[in-house]
Parts: C-alpha cells; sequence; structure tokens
C-alpha cells in the first residue's frame, strides 16, 4: 500500500501536466460550444451545443493522450468514430432536418483535432485554432454579406495574390541583387503593404460609404491616396453638395497616406530608426490636416459610393515591386554618383507614389548606404511632393469651388511642411 502511494506522489508532474490538458480543452470546447449554443436565440435548431463540443475537445485530447502511452490504434478508432459522427451530423440536420449546411460538423470535428493538438503540447496552435474557429463561425453574417459584395476581379485578385504569397514567395532567390536588393525581400515589403491596404479596402466594403465621406477618405487614403482623392474630386463636379465633404473626405485621404508612409518605413527597418525620425514632421502635417478639418467639419452621410480597385489586384503590386526595386538600384548609384544630393532628389519620386520613395530610401539606409537620417527626411519630402500631386488631380477632375479648397489648404500643407523639414533636418544631421 505504501509502495502504491509512493508511486502516485512520483507521478505528481504526470498527473499535473494530464489535469492541465484536460482543462485547456474543457476551456475550448466550451469556448466554441458557446458560440454554437448562442444560435438557439436566433430560432435555429442546433444537433450540437456547449456540451457536445467540449466533450468533442476532451474526446481528442484524452484518445492522443492514451494513444502515447498504450496504442496509437486508440486515436486512430477515435478519429474514425468522430467521423462517422461528423458524417451522421450531416446526414440529420440537411436530410432530416432540411437545414441546409455542413458548417456545424466540420467544427465539431475540427474541436476534436484541437483536443489532439493539445495533447501533443501545441498549446498555441490549438488556442490559436479555437480563437480563429469560433470568430468564423460567430461572423457568419458579416462574412456572408462581405463574399455576396464582391464582384469576380476582386475575388480573382485574390486568388492570383494568394498564388503569389504561397507560390512565387517561396522560390524567389534569397539572395542580393546587385549588392542591393534582396529579391525574396522586395516581394514580403510587397506582400505587407498590400495586405494593409487591403485591410483598409475590406472595412470600406464592410462599412459602406453610407457613414459620411470622412470615413471613405480616411480609409481610401491607405488603399490609394491620388485614387480616391481623384474619385471624390469627381463625385463633388456631378454634385454641387459633396463640395465640402469632399474637400475635408480628400484632407484626411492624404493625412492617412502619411501615417500609411510611416507603417511602411518600419515595415522596411523593423528596428524603427527612419520610423522615429520620420515622425515628428509627419505628425506636425498630420496634425495640421486633422485642426484644417475640425474648421471644416461639413459632413454629411451619402450613399455615394467611391470604387477603389481591390489592393490584391496584381497589376498594382507588380507597379509597386517594379517602382520599389528600380528606384532602389537608381538610388544606389545616384547616391555613389551625386552623394546625398541625389538622395534627396528621389524626393521627386513623390509625383508618382510616395510609398515607393519611402520604401526605397529606407531600404538604403537599411543597407548602410545612406543615412538614417537622409533616408527619413527624403521620405518626408516625397510626402510633401505627393500632397502637391493631390493638387493637380483635383485641378482636373475636380468643380472651381473644389480646387479653390484644396488650394488653399495645401498649399498651406506644403509651406508648413517644408519648415517643418529644414527646422527638423538641421535638428538631426
Amino acid at each position: 500500500m505504501i509502495d502504491l502511494v509512493s508511486q502516485s506522489f512520483a507521478n505528481t508532474d504526470v498527473n499535473i501536466d494530464f489535469l492541465q490538458k484536460l482543462a485547456l480543452a474543457t476551456l475550448i470546447g466550451i469556448l466554441i460550444g458557446v458560440e454554437r449554443e448562442h444560435r438557439r436565440t436566433e430560432s435555429v435548431e442546433l444537433i450540437a451545443g456547449v456540451r457536445s463540443f467540449t466533450i468533442s475537445c476532451i474526446s481528442g485530447m484524452l484518445s492522443s493522450y492514451l494513444a502515447q502511452s498504450i496504442h496509437i490504434g486508440i486515436l486512430v478508432v477515435t478519429l474514425l468514430f468522430f467521423a462517422m459522427i461528423s458524417i451522421l451530423f450531416i446526414y440529420v440536420k440537411n436530410v432530416v432536418m432540411k437545414q441546409p449546411g455542413i458548417t456545424g460538423p466540420i467544427a465539431l470535428y475540427c474541436t476534436f483535432l484541437l483536443g489532439i493538438l493539445i495533447s501533443y503540447d501545441y498549446y498555441l496552435l490549438s488556442v490559436a485554432g479555437a480563437v480563429i474557429l469560433t470568430l468564423l463561425l460567430a461572423e457568419k453574417q458579416p462574412l456572408h454579406s462581405f463574399a455576396t459584395n464582391l464582384t469576380d476581379d476582386e475575388i480573382l485578385s485574390a486568388v492570383r495574390f494568394m498564388a503569389v504569397v504561397f507560390i512565387l514567395f517561396p522560390i524567389t532567390p534569397d539572395e542580393l541583387f546587385m549588392g542591393v536588393l534582396n529579391p525574396r525581400w522586395v516581394l514580403l515589403i510587397v506582400i505587407f503593404v498590400s495586405t494593409i491596404s487591403f485591410i483598409s479596402f475590406v472595412i470600406m466594403k464592410r462599412v459602406g460609404t453610407g457613414r459620411g465621406i470622412f470615413l471613405s477618405g480616411l480609409l481610401g487614403g491607405l488603399v490609394n491616396s491620388e485614387a480616391t482623392t481623384g474619385a471624390l474630386a469627381s463625385m463633388a463636379r456631378k454634385k454641387t453638395k459633396l463640395i465640402e465633404p469632399g474637400y475635408v473626405g480628400i484632407i484626411l485621404a492624404n493625412a492617412s497616406m502619411l501615417i500609411r508612409n510611416l507603417v511602411i518605413a518600419f515595415i522596411v527597418d523593423p528596428s524603427g530608426r527612419v520610423l522615429l525620425l520620420m515622425a515628428p514632421p509627419q505628425a506636425a502635417i498630420t496634425l495640421f490636416a486633422v485642426a484644417t478639418v475640425i474648421r471644416s467639419r461639413k459632413d454629411a452621410a451619402t450613399d455615394e459610393e467611391i470604387n477603389l480597385q481591390s489592393p490584391f489586384s496584381l497589376s498594382p503590386a507588380i507597379r509597386f515591386a517594379f517602382g520599389f526595386a528600380g528606384l532602389s538600384i537608381f538610388l544606389r548609384f545616384l547616391s555613389a554618383w551625386a552623394g546625398i544630393a541625389g538622395v534627396y532628389a528621389a524626393a521627386l519620386g513623390g509625383f508618382i507614389s510616395s510609398a515607393v520613395v519611402t520604401a526605397s530610401v529606407t531600404a538604403l539606409a537599411v543597407s548602410g548606404i545612406v543615412p538614417y537620417s537622409t533616408a527619413a527626411l527624403t521620405a518626408v519630402l516625397a510626402s510633401i511632393i505627393s500632397t502637391g500631386t493631390k493638387i493637380m488631380l483635383v485641378r482636373w477632375s475636380g468643380p472651381p469651388k473644389l480646387v479653390q479648397l484644396v488650394n488653399r489648404a495645401f498649399i498651406r500643407f506644403i509651406i508648413v511642411g517644408v519648415v517643418v523639414v529644414i527646422i527638423w533636418g538641421i535638428f538631426i544631421t
């Protein structure tokens, strides 16, 4: 008897490990099951609720735990059993209850698999899987609404972009080209920038423009500030009542462009050195824009829609990649030939894309070719020049009153920006 008690205490660590896994499996099952149970409040008949999902996750943990110490056949038999349960679940739901759909049965089986992950100590993967699974189940209506509002071109663009991420990226050479660029690194930056833009694009699709031109301009600036400015100016030309809201929307689009460039600098330079040097002048210009918005706030809800190209379309991604690569190589030789002055001259590329200039000069700073302060000042100058581009876009696309408003505001932005850059440049160099 004493020997049995001693052996029990000797296995204390094993018991604690088992209880921890059992507790985690129970919590994950309850998390997913509660979401399923919540569907009963929507007059939906459910076959599996909180108890079924909890038992499913615990079963996955127990069967795999026993399989490791006794025989793998236990896990195989349990897997087959829950596969049959899921198939029966699908039959009853679709044929007997006449409720089309297989989400519930698949979720039940996935919950069982999460229990297996727990048993093999993949705690982070099991928790992450549980959170994502619960979110997908809970966001049924928003996801359905978003999917039905997508066009065929947007869906195909997303598929092509996924092909770039999961097929082209792994086979892209991971070595320096001309001693300046790593092709895989360039592609990775493109993926990050497009993803940021796509998140804004999704929010625009989700909330629509019924919330006002303000939100559309702010989010549109993260996707493509030039396209957003052109769209708002064209809308104001067609409907004079949209001149004031469009003016504020254009200012917000330019402000969010400044914020986006800070994010791009951080993506290219994770150390944050370029970001920190860019932040003060960018923040000063952004705050000046916000002050202008507060003084001019005359926004009204509108059903007008800003149509922007999906950021997952390959054409803008390819343009960004080639622009980034080409400008980086050009700047490499320009800095060797003309020195720092040549790098500052690259800010003129802001007429085309301040994002490309920001990424390129930051890459040079990371490579040690130019000082971090030079890269930061050049990126800020490119943003200021891009602000000037908005003036020309509005002149081409907008009505005269909007042209006057934008000219007056953006010229002040440029003057303030140049003064801030000069002062900041003296301070950091």
